[in-house]
């Protein structure tokens, strides 16, 4: 197992911005001292998900979901605690440590290898844009683009290139530059048959990013007149999925964070026109129809997704597809429906300029109204059976609104569009023998009623250098509640482990009931200003009680004794210690 240093896990958590990090996945709003947003490990409309950046937690009041920063990104990245915290580390510019004879693990050299390979796409990235802007290979490119009135800004900020018609230029080239044949082997730049030629020749190169911008694959469109496939893209691998990236996603996000919405066109060039129209919080699709990964992933930052897809008929059932993929997945929809009467928005771009395609995709139609004009073509509505076709068709659509109120208003709509009867549609569907979409149903765990210790204990699991101290004065014979000897006992085995880290707490905390009351608790109430003399009012309530409780004892004892025949020989005892927790409970 990797073993990385402690003293490096405990920078990266003091250091780590826990805002940043978690609004990488989730789009976060500030409310007081705490950041809200909608769950990614359930689907909400109303925002339960909550972030403490002071104590770099989050907790999610719908399905109970919480932990540190930490563990947020290993749950949405799928990584081991190592990978997490080298990945973090990098971000936040700290040297790792690691312990004394140490080697790396398989994951970790998997890790570097993508590294090397992402590195190497963004110097080959660098060179098809030297054969598009510089050599005479790249002048057919430069000229078809300039055809599209696609601009030398558009061509810069998305780093367009021209693979040049030699393919054998590349592995010499690299292997020039130190890289060894084994390494360029793995590399999926040469073809699979003749592993020294490279993949893409003759072809307009469009680098694909991930959202962090790091050079994750490449498209290659071939230019008019040549032979072949129209498009060819680098194939999948183990940092590269096509059904999980979306084109653009790297220049998109910020715009897409800000506005609360995306614009989804089918190909690259369609994208590129986009944002040259001012359109940038545009992307794509890569090779695929819209997925549900892709809509998790946007569902991040964004609230409605516009649908720009091609005006043919291979287009308009993608939109279909594309609807319920939005509407599953927790994200509103609308379809720019009006195209100018041409295919698409490189179209648009090409012969009539920015403007009006600036223009098109202003007030896009919502879903339901472009389905109802869709099914209003394609099925004949003077007939009971083309009705019963169109009202059918929209189920899958009604199946997707998560709300009763939505999916009754969208039952009126339909009946009042097909000219049907309401109730007879809402029967029909009622009884349709498709199962409806099943939702997860959280299981309540017994509640947890918060007291003093438990506060008190939280107060001090959220402070854990004051912890030493604490216990010095308080054991664990001194709590009654057992959510807080839960927390107690966390605390004292990561203090005998010197291990300090919430994630070391966590994993301590033996109940998960009092895990998630803890996390709860700590995204909600603020335990850090004054929190020496909070957990020294809460001692003092602690000893008050329990010197209490012990002089209850001392005074039925001298009850006892006063009616015995006989003064028992420790009567004088028992009031001299009884007299001492007086003056006791007097001095607190």
């Amino acid at each position: 197992m990797a073993r990385i240093a402690q003293s490096t896990i405990q920078e990266l958590n003091e250091r780590l911005d826990a805002v940043a990090v978690v609004s990488d996945y989730v789009r976060l709003e500030q409310r007081g001292e705490r950041y809200v947003g909608l769950c990614p490990f359930h689907h909400e409309k109303t925002p339960s998900f909550m972030v403490n950046p002071d104590a770099k937690l989050y907790h999610c009041f719908g399905c109970g979901k919480g932990g540190t920063v930490l563990s947020f990104v290993m749950e949405m990245d799928k990584l081991s605690f190592p990978e997490t915290v080298e990945l973090l580390a990098k971000r936040f510019a700290i040297p790792i440590v690691y312990e004394d004879g140490y080697q790396r693990g398989e994951s970790q050299h998997n890790n570097k290898r993508i590294t090397e390979i992402t590195e190497l796409y963004s110097r080959v990235a660098k060179s098809f844009h030297y054969f598009l802007m510089e050599h005479p290979e790249g002048r057919a490119a430069l000229r078809y683009l300039a055809s599209r009135k696609i601009s030398h800004t558009m061509i810069e900020k998305f780093r367009l290139g021209y693979a040049p018609a030699e393919r054998y230029w590349l592995f010499p080239f690299l292997t020039k530059k130190g890289y060894s044949e084994d390494f360029l082997a793995i590399s999926r730049l040469f073809a699979e048959k003749y592993p020294r030629a490279s993949f893409f020749a003759k072809r307009l190169i469009f680098p694909i990013a991930d959202r962090y911008g790091k050079t994750v694959a490449f498209g290659g469109r071939l230019l008019p007149g040549e032979e072949g496939p129209k498009y060819l893209n680098s194939s999948e691998s183990d940092f590269y999925k096509k059904g999980q990236t979306l084109f653009a996603i790297d220049l998109a996000l910020a715009a897409i964070r800000q506005s609360k919405a995306v614009y989804i066109a089918e190909g690259y060039m369609d994208v590129i026109a986009l944002h040259q129209a001012g359109v940038s919080n545009a992307v794509a699709p890569l090779g695929t129809a819209f997925t549900d990964e892709q809509a998790k992933l946007l569902r991040r930052w964004a609230e409605r997704v516009n649908l720009v897809f091609d005006s043919d008929e291979a287009g308009q059932r993608a939109i279909e597809k594309a609807i319920l993929v939005c509407r599953k997945n927790g994200l509103a929809c609308s379809v720019v429906m009006n195209m100018a009467n041409m295919k698409d928005p490189a179209d648009i771009l090409k012969e009539a300029g920015e403007d009006l395609l600036r223009n098109t995709m202003q007030n896009p139609a919502p879903d339901l109204d472009y389905l109802l004009l869709r099914y209003k073509k394609l099925f004949d509505l003077s007939t009971s059976e083309g009705k019963t076709k169109a009202v059918s068709a929209l189920f899958p659509y009604l199946e997707t609104l998560d709300s009763e109120v939505a999916r009754d208003a969208a039952v009126s709509r339909i009946a009042e569009a097909f000219d049907s009867d309401r109730s007879a549609i809402r029967a029909d569907f009622d009884r349709k023998p498709a199962p409806r979409q099943s939702r997860p149903v959280s299981q309540k765990a017994q509640p947890i009623g918060m007291d003093v210790e438990l506060y008190l204990l939280i107060a001090v699991a959220l402070n854990q250098h004051l912890f030493p101290e604490f216990r010095a004065q308080v054991s664990l014979n001194n709590l009654e509640s057992p959510a807080a000897k839960d927390l107690f006992i966390a605390l004292e085995e990561c203090l005998m482990s010197d291990e300090f880290g919430m994630d070391d707490l966590l994993t301590r905390i033996e109940s998960d009931n009092v895990r998630k009351f803890f996390l709860a608790q700590a995204v909600l109430t603020q335990f850090f200003a004054k929190p020496e003399q909070l957990i020294a009012d809460g001692v003092r309530e602690i000893k008050r009680r329990c010197l209490k409780k012990q002089r209850e004892k001392l005074i039925v004892e001298l009850l006892i004794a006063k009616n015995q025949a006989e003064m028992p020989n420790h009567y004088e005892d028992i009031l001299a210690e009884k007299k001492h927790i007086d003056d006791e409970l007097q001095r607190i």
